[in-house]
């Protein structure tokens, strides 16, 4: 993982068969930290999102798990 410097904030990013991804995670702390993240996270459209995305690109999903999170 390397990183580069943004605004004097330090960002992970990686390479994944020739395409680039950034930590979200760094790109956050550098507003209000943990607050943004929590608070995205309990988002209902986020939960959805990320529940969505498990059931397309993961064969061993478990949905009963799923659907306790996500009540």
């Amino acid at each position: 993982m390397s990183e580069l410097t943004v605004l004097e904030q330090k960002i992970s990013y990686f390479k994944i068969n020739d395409e680039d991804y950034i930590s979200i995670t760094d790109m956050l702390k550098s507003k209000d930290g943990s607050f943004f993240i929590s608070d995205w996270l309990r988002n209902r459209n986020t939960i959805e999102f990320l529940g969505i995305w498990e059931e397309i690109h993961n064969p061993n999903f478990n949905y009963g798990e799923f659907a306790i999170i996500k009540s």
